[in-house]
């Protein structure tokens, strides 16, 4: 986990969808996950820590300008698992 502070994700759906359907994230990817409020700044500041993970790690990019998906939510502390009990407890109660 990183020492910057991470914005809010969008929604549980969203950011489920974006962590299965995208192998990396790009900067669209990254808006779409923390909303459109989030600054340039910010996307580059938490696509350092990944991308210094990712060095550290020994983990190739496709593009320049991505990040792994799995390695950002990690370094993010984004839990998945989490959202996903966090979603279908939603289901389960018709909150969604």
């Amino acid at each position: 986990m990183c020492n910057m502070n991470i914005p809010t994700i969008t929604n549980l759906d969203t950011a489920l969808r974006i962590y299965y359907s995208n192998s990396e994230l790009d900067n669209k990817s990254i808006i779409e996950l923390f909303g459109q409020r989030i600054s340039s700044a910010t996307i580059s500041k938490l696509k350092k820590v990944v991308k210094d993970e990712m060095s550290r790690q020994n983990i190739m990019s496709y593009g320049l300008n991505r990040i792994n998906t799995a390695l950002a939510y990690e370094t993010w502390g984004i839990d998945v698992v989490d959202l996903e009990k966090r979603r279908k407890k939603l289901k389960d109660l018709n909150l969604q």
